[in-house]
């Protein structure tokens, strides 16, 4: 009786540990997703404001490379990374940077491109992967790989 109930608790740890949730499984249920849209509100804290700046709107992801975030309030300014090329429109006024060659700025960028896409090897380039809690409520740590990120 003993040994049958240890063999079955065994048996029920092993199927567990065979379907534990990882950075794998998390992945691939991201690499799925086929991009959409979110409304966002963003505050920033800054030593030099008396008090943070509140802005809001819009991002749009696109696989595998195409993010997009919409500022409406307080002031419009749109932000499109295609790819390595990155266009910031604000006042009329447009300006367009290569950030493929800046590694701390790829490094940002990817980790929520990336993320966003499932792409655990690009991911990697920059971080190192923790994944802490379920399926249904988890956390992604990316950990800086090298001290330019």
């Amino acid at each position: 009786m003993i040994l049958r109930t240890l063999f079955t608790a065994l048996l029920a740890c092993a199927s567990l540990a065979a379907h534990a949730f990882d950075v794998d499984q998390l992945m691939g249920e991201l690499a799925q997703f086929k991009g959409g849209r979110a409304r966002f509100v963003e505050t920033r804290h800054a030593a030099l404001l008396d008090a943070p700046v509140v802005s809001s709107g819009e991002l749009r992801f696109a696989p595998p490379d195409r993010l997009e975030k919409e500022t409406l309030k307080p002031r419009r300014e749109s932000l499109v990374l295609e790819k390595n090329t990155l266009t910031v429109e604000q006042g009329g006024r447009s300006m367009t940077w290569h950030v493929g060659s800046r590694p701390e700025a790829m490094a940002f960028i990817e980790s929520v491109r990336s993320t966003l896409a499932g792409n655990r090897a690009q991911l990697e380039k920059y971080y190192r992967l923790e994944l802490q809690g379920s399926e249904k409520d988890w956390k992604l740590i990316l950990l800086p790989a090298n001290a330019e990120v």
